[in-house]
């Protein structure tokens, strides 16, 4: 439950969630189109990943990029010049944050891809020529700027006056519901469930405070693994918390320059489950010291044991940028697995070059099991069964 935007009160700001709707179906619209675009292009790979139907792939990309340009110009281009005019003026009323000044940005490259699209959208090319595919894969980038950043436009446009918070607890109130948070947390009964930002940077988290085998939903302002934080609501459920507290602003990302509609091409890969099969195939050491070798190679078409690394290199940069004492812990504790799978990598390089280096071959009495039986010749006459003798026949003698 992630609290929502209050109805917008009698205002000068343009009050038009139409706009901000807009936005978040042509995201929905891109997501769809892309989510097919990959399962087609799926059929263009190999099983490693390798690109082998060049002109399918050019093909799919080409009907990706006229139905991203159609979803914009009937769903979103009524609504660009309005939808970035209101998120502007809300961006101007928001309080000092760290994040203002990027979302700023964000805004400013959104104009210039709106205007950029709405040149292409005035000077059309003859349908189904080369140059609509070159306008089209040109606008592309510009297209999935919209779709990626939206959640921030379509959450500044829904910002409305009065939606800040206003503490509803007296500061002796707000300090004894702290210590009893506190005193719960020390006992294991502050069991968190949500955490967002609101407007001006601060964490807000959800939390049920357990007492006497009863609970109450509180909310906590700041980092919940270090002195300081305080209980600023407490409330009868998540709803009516929802209700009151500062609304959550879009979370950020871990890089910069990520895309969820321009992911990098898959790069060649042999999974796991394929390199065991070798091993069981295998009846040379050097077939199976090769499959231990490709799970440590490294490199640009690295080994499940490199990418295995790289996911818990990943996953620390993650944690650390939380930016909670939690998630240093955690980052610190990733740290260590990242060093120990670097060095068990290091062994399985070792112990595979030593097993290709004893050039055997497993012995012949291993011999395989005949899986398919062979049958009678179709004029072959079975056997006789042997005349069955009953019990009351044995009697009746």
């Amino acid at each position: 439950m992630t609290p929502g935007s209050l109805p917008a009160p009698d205002g000068t700001l343009p009050t038009t969630p139409e706009h901000a709707n807009a936005a978040r179906d042509f995201r929905l619209r891109m997501a769809v189109i892309n989510r097919k675009t990959e399962t087609t292009l799926d059929t263009t790979r190999d099983r490693y990943g390798r690109t082998v139907h060049a002109g399918a792939a050019a093909a799919a990309r080409a009907q990706r990029d006229k139905a991203a340009v159609d979803a914009y110009a009937i769903h979103l281009a009524p609504h660009a010049e309005a939808l970035l005019d209101t998120a502007r003026l809300v961006l101007d009323e928001l309080p000092p944050a760290r994040h203002v000044a990027g979302w700023r940005a964000i805004l400013d490259g959104l104009a210039a891809s709106a205007a950029e699209i709405r040149r292409g959208l005035d000077q059309p090319p003859a349908p189904g020529s080369q140059a609509e595919r070159t306008q089209h894969a040109h606008l592309w980038p510009h297209l999935t700027a919209w779709a990626d950043h939206s959640p921030i436009v379509s959450n500044l446009a829904d910002q409305r006056e009065g939606q800040h918070h206003k503490a509803p607890l007296t500061d002796e109130e707000q300090q004894i519901w702290t210590e009893r948070a506190r005193a719960a947390q020390r006992r294991g009964e502050l069991d968190l469930t949500e955490s967002w930002y609101a407007a001006d940077g601060q964490p807000i988290t959800l939390a049920y405070l357990v007492e006497d085998d009863d609970s109450t939903v509180v909310a906590l302002r700041g980092d919940p693994g270090v002195p300081g934080w305080q209980v600023i609501g407490h409330y009868a459920h998540e709803y009516e918390a929802g209700k009151v507290l500062p609304a959550a602003v879009p979370p950020g990302v871990l890089r910069a320059d990520v895309s969820a509609f321009n992911r990098p091409e898959p790069v060649p890969e042999i999974s796991l489950q394929e390199l065991i099969q070798d091993v069981i195939e295998a009846q040379h050491a050097g077939d199976a010291s090769n499959a231990l070798l490709s799970a440590t190679q490294r490199g640009y078409d690295a080994g499940p044991m490199i990418r295995l690394q790289e996911l818990l290199e990943t996953s620390r940069q993650f944690a650390h940028a939380l930016e909670t004492t939690q998630g240093r812990q955690i980052a610190a504790r990733l740290s260590t697995l990242s060093r120990q799978i670097e060095f068990l990598t290091r062994e399985v390089e070792d112990a595979a070059e030593d097993l290709g280096a004893t050039v055997a071959v497993l012995p012949p009495h291993r011999t395989p099991v005949l899986r398919a039986r062979p049958r009678p010749a179709v004029d072959t006459t079975p056997p006789t069964s042997p005349p069955r003798t009953t019990t009351a026949a044995r009697h009746h003698r």
